[in-house]
């Protein structure tokens, strides 16, 4: 074979047009806006570093004086988080088939429901937990409805998301032969989304549970009170057993979670 030659080879990278550069200057000037804005400086990170050192000596070895209170609000934690992304879950689910264009009952719904959703996502849980704190008092149930909140603006979305993308072919069949519009949604649309509901689910499980540790930050249960009542008393060494126990937390969950999902996965090949 002979070889092709190629007296005019492509160059190398395309000329940007004037639209593409000036939105690339435009982008890098705000970039270096918000780098000013952020408050970014090295000279105060290297004044800081003996001071995350010293923090850092203090947290060794791990305090283990508090064990078992801390054990337990562990514990609250999960069961938070469990409550919480359970309750958001079944919420979702009816939401989801609302929101859904191949199941809603009509376009205005869909609209009126789906901007709710977006509003639950956008508020930070942060907000959403001043808000109980303030409405039902200081504990663990504060922390639990804002993780309710939390899951139903992740799992609603996505939810509607799965129940758009099944296969139209069983519903409609059960459709032609009469079957209820409640029939078909719990007898062919949810079977086949099932999957990916429960993926979902999964992860906002794990979602949760690391949510419910900052949640404890403004007084809504868990392990996050203990932690901020260690960092203001200046016992780091405390600090450093509850972050140990947080990790162990979600690592757990992690696991769990995932083992979960390649069982899943498998059952679906």
């Amino acid at each position: 074979m002979s070889e092709q030659r190629y007296t005019n080879p492509p160059a190398r990278f395309e000329r940007p047009s004037a639209g593409s550069l000036l939105t690339l200057v435009a982008f890098v000037a705000f970039l270096a806006w918000s780098i000013s804005a952020a408050g970014i400086s090295v000279p105060e990170l290297l004044t800081g570093l003996p001071n995350m050192a010293k923090i850092a000596s203090e947290m060794v070895p791990p305090a283990t004086d508090r064990i078992v209170p801390m054990m337990h609000s562990v514990l609250v934690t999960f069961q938070m988080a469990l409550v919480g992304t359970l309750i958001g879950i079944l919420v979702s689910l009816p939401l989801a088939v609302l929101m859904s264009r191949n199941h809603t009952p009509h376009a205005t719904a869909r609209s009126v429901i789906r901007s709710l959703v977006s509003f639950i996502r956008t508020t930070p849980d942060l907000a959403w937990a001043l808000f109980f704190v303030a409405s039902v008092g200081l504990g663990p149930f504060a922390g639990t409805l804002t993780l309710v909140m939390d899951t139903i603006g992740f799992c609603a979305r996505f939810f509607a998301e799965s129940i758009e993308e099944v296969d139209d072919g069983p519903p409609e069949a059960l459709a032609a032969i009469g079957a209820s519009r409640l029939s078909v949604i719990v007898c062919a649309t949810l079977p086949m989304a099932m999957p990916s509901l429960v993926n979902t689910g999964l992860f906002a499980l794990e979602k949760a549970v690391r949510s419910s540790v900052v949640l404890g930050l403004v007084g809504a249960g868990g392990i996050g009170a203990e932690l901020a009542t260690s960092m203001e008393l200046f016992r780091f060494d405390q600090a450093a057993t509850i972050i140990l126990t947080i990790f162990l937390l979600v690592l757990g969950v992690e696991k769990v979670s995932s083992r979960a999902r390649m069982s899943l996965l498998k059952k679906r090949q």
